[in-house]
């Protein structure tokens, strides 16, 4: 879900350059990094009277959405059909085939031709839904061909604006499941209809749960998000960060944790959190002080850490609260003590790196004043409303989200420094629509893998595959998973990744013996961070695009950052209280919490080498093997832990001093 994206609706240029922003023009520059790293960016150009017809139909599509969610009680078979059939034209409105050759206010004849075919495949099963549920399995040619049309063109879709690496996992799965149906019938075509019918005309395949989700909840919070940034939040929440922390030691690089968090609690995009937020902060860092593979790092850790940021924490939030079969708000609250160790250990690691360097923070006259902040408080009434309604119950997710987006208009309209107009809520209706076709396709993507792996009892096959090959050792099953997640995440959507981890890797978790929260939250946490981790690190590589660093070195940065979001979710699968599951106390909770921060200390400062001084390279591995020990729950591993630590720290208080006499 993406909620502050750079505009490009103004971009004349046809075949633009990839680079960081520069002082000539570093709004173009930070659309090309955008069109370079984030794929949602690399759309077609309209211009003039193409541009308004686009951006009605678009704007048409977002007020459908909304009114349908509310209002319509059709069959999913129908709406969700309609749902697919319209994001399918605006997809083809939206994305060209490739992504470096763009020509204004051109679209070539196959593309129309793709964009009519599909959609009316989908508009077909929409207005003959009722005929061909009944007719079940026994659907005619027709239909087969309608089936598989709808199907190539939808998978077409996804590889221009999702990628290629879930069309690799689709097309294995796809290949598989023929294979597995020609086993039980030799007829080609009769295993082509079985496939078809199960993937295209059942709640089994592509409009199965993910999208049901997509059309339920996302796309309403996809256009709140459009709303909501209209309103002027993101400046705020950079303010906000900058008076908070700017003071401090490398304060720049703590304004680029709080603000990113902030802002990326209701954004999907990693990349476009990066380029946002990060024109304004990876600059700042490198004024300061940092180097600019740490600056584009820091931008990148915290920006893809905002996915897992209560209370929004992106789309599959939404998806997550589905398979669980649990309230979205106590999925938000189960999300909190995560997310607030995986930023600690940003801010603590940012905090040792500006001591090493001897940085300061910025000065009195830099820093926005509270009584300006405290007048632009009302901003974050369409949030606290949203807040307040989900957690109340008292009404439906779709209608918090609907009075949500009429509280983010009012106050767009007193906001007077970026007022509200109506060119700006068509805007915002028309980005919402491009932000649900990533996310509508990717669940689609998603719902067809779902599909495949029932049709063919894959789940099973691969549940007993990964336990045998940890021999029921759960340390085993969870490295196994975490590799799984991080190479399927690698250039994916977090939506679509969570939805593959569901279907494939939870089951196996859950038949190790993990909780099914514990579980379900694991593959959530290692397919997000697959967006710093190299060689694929999308959003570390946007950010070394602005501080103009090393991609690699500042991937390698990133991940070193972020190693909390490697360690945390170990932690609650052997520990589920930390997501407040199987709590015996709350002083177990309390405890969980301490020692994981004490040990988040000691890993930074391992992976830092700087503590009060240098840190000797022996030291650091004890460093490192004593947070470790913090983090592993249990009391014996506890003590060990902070012995280490404790030793540790008064042999550097100790060479610290006896340095500071030798100096004098």
């Amino acid at each position: 879900m993406k909620l502050f994206r750079k505009k490009d609706d103004d971009i004349k240029r046809t075949n633009p350059v990839p680079a960081a922003a520069s002082e000539e023009d570093p709004a173009a520059d930070l659309d090309a990094v955008m069109r370079k790293y984030d794929r949602e960016s690399a759309t077609r150009i309209w211009t003039g009277v193409p541009k308004i017809i686009v951006r009605c139909i678009m704007a048409v599509f977002s007020l459908y959405c909304i009114y349908m969610t509310l209002f319509s009680s059709a069959l999913p078979e129908k709406r969700l059909t309609l749902f697919l059939g319209m994001i399918i034209i605006i997809g083809y409105l939206t994305y060209p085939a490739r992504k470096g050759s763009v020509r204004v206010n051109h679209i070539p004849w196959y593309d129309l031709v793709l964009m009519v075919l599909g959609a009316g495949c989908f508009f077909y099963f929409a207005f003959n839904a009722l005929p061909i549920i009944k007719l079940a399995t026994r659907i005619e040619t027709i239909h087969v061909i309608i089936g598989v049309v709808g199907i190539l063109i939808l998978i077409e879709l996804c590889r221009r604006c999702v990628g290629v690496p879930i069309l690799c996992v689709v097309g294995a799965l796809l290949v598989y499941t023929f294979i597995n149906q020609l086993s039980w019938n030799p007829s080609f075509y009769q295993a082509l209809k079985n496939v078809v019918y199960k993937l295209f005309y059942t709640t089994s395949g592509v409009i199965g749960t993910p999208i049901n989700v997509c059309y339920t909840y996302i796309v309403l919070f996809i256009i709140f998000g459009a709303f909501l940034e209209r309103t002027g939040i993101a400046n705020f929440f950079i303010s906000l960060a900058n008076r908070i922390a700017g003071w401090s030691s490398g304060g720049p690089a703590k304004v680029a944790v709080i603000s990113s968090a902030l802002c990326g609690m209701v954004s999907g995009s990693s990349v476009g959190n990066t380029v946002t937020t990060g024109s304004v902060t990876i600059p700042m860092m490198k004024k300061t002080g940092y180097k600019p593979e740490f600056a584009g790092a820091v931008e990148a850790a915290a920006s893809t850490g905002g996915q897992i940021m209560p209370p929004i924490m992106g789309a599959a939030a939404f998806l997550m609260a589905e398979y669980m079969n649990l309230p979205y708000m106590e999925v938000a609250v189960k999300a909190i003590l995560p997310a607030v160790l995986y930023f600690t250990g940003i801010f603590i690691a940012v905090h040792l790196e500006a001591k090493k360097l001897g940085l300061r923070g910025l000065s009195k006259e830099e820093m926005p004043k509270w009584g300006h902040l405290l007048k632009k408080c009302y901003l974050l009434i369409p949030l606290v409303m949203l807040v307040w309604l989900v957690a109340s119950g008292a009404r439906t997710m779709q209608f918090s989200a609907a009075v949500s987006i009429l509280a983010a208009v009012v106050v767009g309209f007193l906001n007077k420094d970026e007022r509200l107009t109506f060119q700006k809520i068509v805007e915002a209706l028309e980005a919402g629509a491009k932000g649900a076709v990533t996310v509508a396709v990717a669940c689609a993507m998603a719902g067809m893998i779902a599909g495949c792996i029932t049709v063919t009892g894959l789940a099973s096959t691969l549940i007993n595959g990964v336990v045998q090959l940890s021999g029921n050792t759960l340390i085993v099953g969870l490295v196994l998973t975490m590799i799984c997640c991080i190479i399927l995440g690698m250039g994916v959507p977090t939506t679509a990744n969570y939805c593959i981890m569901a279907s494939t890797c939870a089951p196996i978790l859950i038949q190790l013996g993990i909780p099914v929260v514990s579980a379900h939250f694991f593959v959530f946490y290692f397919g997000i961070v697959a967006d710093i981790t190299p060689p694929v690190a999308l959003a570390a590589y946007a950010g070394s695009a602005i501080a103009k660093s090393d991609p690699m070195k500042t991937g390698i940065n990133a991940t070193k950052l972020a190693i909390a979001a490697f360690i945390v979710p170990y932690i609650f699968a052997y520990s589920p209280a930390m997501l407040f599951e199987n709590i015996a106390g709350w002083i177990q909770v309390v405890q969980i919490i301490i020692s994981a921060l004490i040990g988040l200390f000691g890993i930074a400062a391992a992976l830092n080498g700087f503590l009060m001084c240098k840190i000797p390279a022996v030291l650091r591995i004890l460093l490192a093997g004593g947070g470790l020990a913090m983090m592993i729950p249990g009391t014996l591993t506890d003590v060990i832990g902070i012995v280490i630590l404790g030793s540790v720290i008064l042999y550097q208080y100790l060479s610290r001093k006896r340095t500071s006499i030798s100096a004098a």
